[in-house]
């Protein structure tokens, strides 16, 4: 795929595409590409919301690509994102995340959907969100409250089911050594594509840390937490903004999902 060209068409906005530019979605995992249709098997998240995930199951309108990132962090591999719906204009995120080791090969699927997004209003809240002072994102654990997620307005529903007695839900992280008090959150940037030239779509700097919970009955529940720093949108660099996205992810198998 050419992110470099992809990046290069971003950073001007004065570019705009025309029918005879090349596509720069091609070569992606499982031939996806932007307005590909997808079609996703819910048994693995219908099952992991009977058993207490806070996971939000796909809309009819849900099947189509709609935009396409890269991110490139400081980890092997390469993580892609197949958004179904961008989180723009007040939306909920909702995206196929795809890890790729360093063979090229699909090695894990998430099925993810935004839980909430947060806005650091202070200099310590946005050095707690990057991790920058050694403690924050990138800690060992992480609770979500009953009472936080009701004033957000979670479905009362999806809190009981998740919640039941408790007042939090407790994760663990998902990198490093499990018994390190705090690792360092993965950084660096993501590169969304929303047309298949390479015209439109944002770039942003990235702080980003999986946590993991065992539901009820084994399965695994994943919160990505990821603070992203915009850079630029649709080529405008005056677009500016921070804020940090708490994202639940249900991992299905290669098996459950067509795109085409």
């Amino acid at each position: 795929m050419g992110w470099k060209n992809a990046i290069d068409y971003l950073r001007s906005a004065t570019r705009r595409g025309t029918e005879s530019e090349p596509r720069q979605d091609e070569g992606l995992p499982l031939q996806a590409r932007i307005g590909s249709l997808v079609s996703l098997q819910l048994s693995p998240l219908l099952r992991a919301g009977a058993e207490g995930s806070l996971i939000v199951l796909p809309e009819e309108e849900d099947t189509r690509i709609l935009a396409i990132s890269q991110l490139k962090l400081s980890m092997a591999g390469r993580v892609y994102r197949y958004y179904l719906a961008t989180g723009d204009n007040d939306s909920e995120e909702k995206f196929l995340q795809l890890y790729v080791d360093e063979q090229g090969e699909v090695k894990e699927i998430l099925y993810c959907t935004q839980l909430v997004r947060v806005t650091p209003e202070t200099v310590d809240d946005q050095d707690a969100y990057t991790g920058a002072n050694g403690h924050g994102l990138g800690d060992r654990n992480y609770s979500l409250w009953r009472g936080q997620l009701e004033e957000i307005g979670v479905d009362a529903a999806a809190i009981e089911t998740a919640f039941g007695a408790e007042e939090a839900i407790d994760y663990r992280r998902d990198a490093g050594d499990p018994e390190a008090e705090f690792i360092p959150p993965y950084s660096g940037t993501e590169t969304r594509l929303d047309d298949a030239a390479g015209m439109l779509g944002l770039k942003q700097q990235l702080y980003f840390m999986p946590y993991v919970r065992t539901l009820r009955d084994g399965g695994q529940e994943f919160l990505l937490v990821t603070t992203e720093v915009l850079q630029s949108v649709n080529g405008d660099a005056r677009k500016r903004g921070i804020h940090v996205d708490f994202v639940v992810g249900i991992r299905v198998e290669q098996e459950r999902l067509v795109i085409q």
